[in-house]
């Protein structure tokens, strides 16, 4: 795996039978982080439990490359992300999930560097 690829339980860069690829590209600034998530990925049952959270508290700036997906809030406030979108999560308690058949491709500029980390190593 090259080094700047991060593994979560279910990810692998071949995509063989895993749900989500993550690359981390680093530039001068900022970083940049191309995700492809798969029909069927979601946060809390894909990356979640191999990072000890029940959701994700990353700050997140990005752009939908292709796909659509959902940003899903503790106070039921739902955003879909479609192809196109700018969008920003703040760092609070959210979940996530590929919707419709298609996989999803973002690109993330914030939020990169704690992406898939578990509760302990965050703030590193």
């Amino acid at each position: 795996m090259p080094d700047n690829a991060r593994s979560t339980p279910s990810a692998d860069l071949s995509m063989g039978s895993k749900q989500v690829a993550v690359i981390l590209k680093r530039f001068d600034s900022p970083e940049e982080v191309r995700v492809l998530q798969k029909p069927g990925w979601k946060w809390s049952e894909h990356v979640g439990p191999g990072v000890g959270a029940t959701r994700c508290h990353v700050e997140h700036v990005g752009l939908v490359l292709s796909g659509t997906a959902t940003a899903a809030f503790d106070d039921g406030t739902v955003f879909e992300l479609k192809a196109g979108d700018l969008f920003y999560i703040p760092p609070i308690a959210h979940d996530s999930w590929v919707i419709g058949d298609q996989p999803y491709v973002s690109l993330h500029f914030v939020g990169a560097d704690q992406y898939a980390k578990d509760k302990a190593s965050q703030g590193d």
